[in-house]
């Protein structure tokens, strides 16, 4: 992505898909991973604040202000690492581009090439890692939140699961370019880690919200 373009938390809405429509390599599937995760963000942030404030939902108000602060957070966080995949991979396809035809130029490409590929790879990686923390406090809403509101929370987490998923399809693409078995290895092992953990809170708050009850407050 070039400097003068704008942040894609500049762009309106209609913007940003013209832009992931158009014939453009970035932004991609890495950068609309991230979005989704800050939409998912949103909506947590958006019920807890229909939560505060309700005197049936009163022995919940430490999540619900918590939730928010997160939600908050997680939603600015991820839109910056969405510009931060679309100059991971713009760096990527740009040493791909560079001159091959002596030795020395090889070496310098294939350099160029594997440190971009590592970049691409540990970008995504963050959306994930994000996902993960989203995803403990979307469960930890679920049932402790406004009930008129149960479905947004189940959307949240059906977000923070695509999210997770969509980053970890730019993880495992760019490992093999970044040519280090070591990085390759313990990258896809934090990865399964995160994404099993992420899946099982997602079913869960779903689970909880489609009760349509409350559930105790968190423990102290």
């Amino acid at each position: 992505m070039a400097e003068s373009s704008p942040r894609f938390a500049d762009l309106t809405i209609a913007e940003f898909v013209d832009r992931l429509a158009s014939a453009e390599p970035v932004p991609g599937g890495g950068s609309a991973s991230a979005i989704a995760a800050s939409l998912g963000a949103a909506l947590l942030t958006m019920v807890a604040r229909l939560s505060t404030a309700r005197s049936k939902y009163e022995a919940f108000a430490e999540t619900h202000a918590r939730a928010e602060a997160a939600g908050l957070a997680a939603a600015d966080r991820f839109l910056e690492l969405a510009d931060e995949d679309a100059a991971a991979y713009a760096a990527f396809a740009a040493a791909l581009k560079l001159p091959r035809e002596t030795p020395a130029q090889q070496e310098t490409r294939s350099d160029a090439i594997r440190l971009a590929a590592r970049g691409a790879a540990l970008v995504p990686l963050d959306v994930i890692r994000g996902c993960h923390r989203l995803a403990l406090e979307i469960e930890a809403m679920a049932g402790r939140s406004n009930l008129n509101a149960a479905s947004d929370i189940g959307v949240a987490a059906l977000l923070a699961d695509a999210a997770a998923h969509g980053a970890a399809a730019n993880v495992l693409i760019n490992l093999p370019a970044a040519a280090d078995d070591a990085f390759a290895a313990t990258t896809t092992d934090a990865l399964v880690g995160h994404l099993e953990a992420i899946e099982d809170l997602a079913r869960r708050a779903r689970e909880i919200v489609g009760t349509g009850r409350l559930r105790d407050p968190e423990s102290p």
